[in-house]
């Protein structure tokens, strides 16, 4: 389980298409911590929850070292569906992800629960500076909106973001510039894609209440 409280983020420098999948090895970006991974283990690559098959650091490996030192390099495998569900599959060599380790049994909860298990594709609609904040727009992809309620959680490439407004086919988020510098967010613009994972308590709730509607 992850929180969407995003640790930092990483690089792609390299994929590899197979008939099953895609394979992608992601430089850690100087974030603490990545440096002891271990086979197996879950990670969260901009909200897609994945399996570390391989990890070493920067002096291992000569393709994973940068200008600015990257401390770390994990490899991960895409299987066919989630190339297809999810907008991994279209990362390039020098995109930038965000990641997140799992949460340890006894860490903090900052966020909200994530279980890395992306409902659908959204796409950024608008970007607005607001003095030193920043106000994002997203798509409701058909389906969803019934999940989405104001002030409510939401994840958006994995980080957990609140519901500042919705609307019939969009909503608004606030980004403060923490979130803004720590995340990829601050790349994005109108038309880039989003990974979307609602609140899985929507979910729950709705589950257990279709017997009594």
């Amino acid at each position: 389980m992850f929180t969407g409280i995003v640790e930092g983020t990483g690089t792609v420098r390299a994929r590899t298409e197979t008939e099953d999948g895609l394979r992608l090895r992601i430089a850690v970006d100087g974030v603490d911590g990545f440096d002891d991974l271990a086979h197996g283990q879950s990670i969260s690559v901009s909200g897609v929850c994945l399996t570390v098959e391989e990890h070493g650091v920067a002096d291992d490996v000569d393709a994973t070292a940068d200008s600015e030192g990257a401390n770390a390099w994990f490899e991960v495998f895409l299987a066919a569906e989630t190339v297809a569900k999810t907008y991994l599959g279209d990362l390039r060599v020098g995109d930038a992800v965000n990641l997140e380790r799992a949460m340890p049994a006894d860490g903090r909860f900052d966020g909200h629960v994530v279980q890395g298990h992306v409902d659908t594709v959204a796409a950024v609609e608008g970007v607005e500076r607001i003095g030193e904040d920043w106000r994002f727009t997203f798509s409701i992809p058909e389906g969803h909106g019934r999940y989405l309620v104001d002030k409510g959680s939401v994840t958006l490439d994995g980080i957990s973001l609140t519901i500042a407004e919705k609307r019939a086919d969009e909503f608004d988020v606030a980004i403060i510039p923490t979130t803004y510098e720590l995340t990829t967010l601050s790349e994005k613009s109108a038309g880039d894609p989003v990974h979307l994972e609602v609140d899985v308590i929507a979910k729950y709730v709705e589950n257990m209440l279709e017997g009594y509607v």
